[in-house]
């Protein structure tokens, strides 16, 4: 890289981070109400596991309600602005998703830790740590944020001393479907390793598809495999769901707190470990049910 092009983008890095430390300030300025109620949460329509990772997707008093958590950084001061006045007037539901121990979310949740503080009313819903930090990936103990101070709180993360509440797209209708085993082993990609050309000519001849894909289309994928080999949580969640065997391969923290543990693995190494996958039955309706009582928790305390 020339001189030029570095300084430029650090430049550009230097603005952007000006401009979100500018928005964050801007909503501890501004007056904080409860007036109604948003779902923020990463609203990515190229990982389908972040989309429909919300409450608002399940649950009709939510309809509505979703934030994109990154809409802070919009270069479009009209979305910032949108975005400063609908956390400053209302209480906050932030979640699901791996928006802890994760740099590019930590403003954010630490703005939301400050505002519970304001008397702002704030619930955690189905978030988990995500750390990517290899020699910590299975050593998660703590938080970067301080979950004491918001309202109420389940985590998707099952060691932790938190409630534990899985994450809530278990409550889609679509997992009701019954779907016939067609083949034995299917790939699924996240939407970064799905660019990575020669493993994906290397792996070939298994069926694949990636967390690019949308929801009907990958969970009929998982359906129709016995085993499902993956590095994104939500096809793993998913797959664990359906009671399809599984194993993971991690791309970080989030991969090691769920409840029933996958096979780990690498996309190296996977075809060997194959026969150790077991599936699980009952996990669908344990997640719903904890869902189910959360939601109760939630509504009581924030009076819808």
């Amino acid at each position: 890289m020339g001189i030029s092009k570095f300084i430029k983008r650090n430049l550009s890095s230097l603005q952007r981070n000006r401009s979100k430390k500018r928005v964050i300030e801007d909503v501890k300025s501004h007056p904080q109400s409860n007036e109604g109620v948003i779902n923020i949460h990463r609203i990515d329509y190229g990982n389908v596991g972040d989309l429909y990772c919300a409450p608002h997707h399940y649950f009709k008093e939510l309809k509505n309600s979703e934030l994109d958590i990154f809409d802070f950084k919009s270069a479009d001061p009209d979305i910032t602005k949108k975005w400063i006045n609908k956390i400053s007037s209302n209480s906050l539901i932030v979640g699901g998703g791996g928006l802890l121990n994760r740099s590019s979310f930590e403003m954010q949740m630490k703005l939301f830790e400050y505002l519970s503080g304001k008397n702002k009313k704030t619930v955690l819903w189905g978030v988990g740590h995500n750390q990517k930090q290899w020699q910590k990936n299975n050593k998660i103990q703590s938080y970067n944020i301080d979950t004491s101070k918001f309202g109420l709180v389940g985590v998707r993360d099952h060691s932790m001393k938190e409630e534990w509440v899985p994450c809530v797209s278990c409550m889609h209708p679509i997992f009701d479907t019954n779907y016939d085993i067609k083949e034995e082993t299917g790939l699924i990609f996240h939407k970064k390793t799905i660019k990575n050309k020669s493993l994906l000519n290397r792996l070939n001849e298994y069926p694949s598809t990636s967390n690019t894909t949308n929801l009907d289309d990958m969970i009929s994928f998982i359906g129709s495999h016995e085993t499902v080999v993956t590095d994104s949580y939500h096809a793993m969640y998913w797959a664990t769901l359906l009671g399809r065997k599984v194993l993971a391969v991690p791309n970080s923290s989030k991969f090691f707190d769920f409840k029933y543990n996958p096979i780990f693995t690498t996309f190296k190494n996977f075809e060997t470990e194959i026969k150790k996958a077991q599936s699980y039955t009952g996990v669908l309706e344990e997640c719903r049910e904890i869902n189910m009582e959360f939601s109760r928790k939630v509504f009581d305390y924030l009076n819808i």
